[in-house]
């Protein structure tokens, strides 16, 4: 039962790399650019 669990998880976890990878290959690098500022962008700095 551990082992099913085991490659499971992994099963899932190489499918999410998968999807990120795909995606970062489809984006611009102005886009990679734009995504990697939003948590340094996230706060407002007045409140």
């Amino acid at each position: 039962m551990t082992l099913l669990i085991f490659f499971g998880d992994m099963l899932v976890m190489a499918f999410m790399i998968a999807v990120v990878v795909w995606l970062s290959l489809r984006a611009t690098r102005k886009q990679l650019d734009a995504a990697s500022r939003i948590p340094l962008e996230d706060e407002d700095p007045h409140g």
